[in-house]
């Protein structure tokens, strides 16, 4: 089983280079550790930043410099800072080839819930909306269960929606999925010491399983 660490070092292989790629708020941000050598890649922050790099080491963050999420981030040589209306320019526009987001629910279908959070007063959806409506590729990053155990891969989702037949693929700590056109969530690759029979426990959608599921390279 992964942890939010080694969901991040997955997906960072999903990275191609010349990309440039939207990292949401929560797990996806960790992704900025771990681009692969060799990789040229462009990371963008939805509150006005092209060029964002790793965490900054304990001692050298600047507190004036923060990615969506409030989080202190480094910038890489060559970055650029602009204001949220440019920002969302380049979203709307699809300038974006990827975003990672984490997610509340996604459903078989492809629709994503990563907005309202149960019981807790929010002001909105925020950026996700134009995220999910305008990214050319959408790689979800989250827990395969809540923390009552209730699955997150579903049938259909109940908490309000973000976006609709929008998540293309899906990293948790136990499988890497795909979301299929026709719905249905196809079993990639296994999380080390993770089983099908695991997988298909904690899926409550339906899950689809083709020959020989390969183990993770992470």
């Amino acid at each position: 089983m992964l942890d939010k660490q080694g969901i991040a070092k997955r997906i960072a292989r999903e990275i191609k280079d010349g990309y440039y790629v939207n990292l949401g708020i929560g797990i996806p941000t960790l992704v900025a550790n771990y681009i692969p050598e060799g990789i040229n890649v462009v990371l963008q922050s939805e509150n006005g930043l092209l060029g964002m790099g790793p965490f900054p080491y304990a001692g050298e963050e600047d507190a004036d410099t923060i990615n969506a999420g409030k989080q202190t981030i480094t910038m890489l040589p060559g970055s650029a800072v602009f204001d949220s209306a440019m920002s969302f320019g380049m979203i709307r526009s699809q300038k974006v080839n990827l975003t990672i987001l984490g997610a509340m629910e996604v459903s078989e279908n492809g629709d994503i819930a990563n907005w309202k959070i149960p019981g807790k007063m929010v002001k909105g959806m925020g950026g996700a909306m134009d995220l999910v409506a305008s990214a050319q590729n959408i790689i979800v990053a989250m827990q395969h269960v809540n923390k009552a155990g209730e699955s997150k891969l579903l049938p259909q989702c109940a908490l309000p929606l973000t976006g609709v037949r929008c998540v293309k693929k899906i990293v948790t700590e136990l499988a890497v999925l795909d979301v299929l056109p026709e719905g249905g969530f196809r079993l990639l690759e296994l999380a080390p010491g993770i089983t099908i029979e695991q997988v298909r426990n904690a899926t409550a959608g339906k899950l689809i399983v083709k020959g020989d599921v390969p183990e993770m390279v992470i």
